[in-house]
């Protein structure tokens, strides 16, 4: 392979890193604010969440990268380049799976700490930050995880609006080559590397936070209970 075609590789390569990196930032924010309404205690913010879950999920990453990029232009005047078309349409669909992620920890956490919170006077945030959170988070890491490789896999659905990531860059190299068995090779190779470091970088994640779990009700009774709660 020519050195010009080596450069059109590797920028492939960095631009579905740069892909991944923003769109999995805006799938966990999602994930997060949409599965904590899910357990929100007014019925109407339980409704709307689901149903922005239900629509993603329900829904092709595909099309909706193509209506991103393609009708939005038609419908409010304005046209976004594909990176950001490819990280708003993905970040979204998989922000709609993460969702469900942070809904399922935050349920499995035992009621009785829930509870605890609750004769503490604490706040819903305070709950939320204080007890929930700290022991649901090392939870999802594993489920984040394998969402994370997912959507790296998704980012090769830019291609068909013409983004040149890794997909995109491999099939000019093959067209210009006219070589398929190499390139296709050398493409599912480099998608297995960056993989199994997200999946490296996500398992160091877990245990470093779950090793911080046993040392959370320490830090839990420590806090500073608010005045005028009526606790002594």
């Amino acid at each position: 392979m020519t050195t010009g075609l080596w450069e059109l590789v590797l920028k492939g390569v960095w631009t579905t890193v740069q892909l991944l990196f923003f769109s999995a930032l805006l799938a966990a924010a999602v994930s997060f604010v949409v599965g904590v309404a899910r357990t929100h205690r007014r019925w109407i913010v339980r409704f709307l969440a689901g149903f922005y879950t239900e629509v993603f999920r329900g829904t092709s990453a595909l099309i909706m990268i193509f209506w991103v990029y393609f009708v939005l232009p038609l419908a409010f005047g304005w046209q976004l380049v594909p990176m950001w078309a490819g990280t708003l349409a993905l970040g979204l669909t998989y922000g709609a799976y993460g969702s469900e992620i942070v809904r399922g920890a935050l349920n499995a956490v035992d009621p009785a700490q829930k509870e605890g919170g609750i004769a503490l006077s604490f706040t819903p945030w305070q709950r939320l930050r204080l007890i929930l959170l700290p022991q649901a988070v090392p939870e999802m890491i594993p489920p984040f995880s394998n969402l994370l490789v997912e959507l790296l896999k998704g980012t090769a659905l830019v291609s068909v609006i013409g983004m040149g990531d890794l997909a995109f860059s491999g099939n000019l190299v093959r067209l210009a080559l006219q070589e398929s068995q190499e390139i296709y090779t050398y493409l599912l190779v480099v998608y297995f590397v960056i993989a199994f470091a997200l999946t490296r970088l996500m398992r160091g994640l877990e245990k470093r936070l779950k090793s911080g779990v046993g040392k959370a009700p320490r830090r839990t009774a420590a806090v500073r209970v608010p005045e005028g709660s009526g606790v002594a």
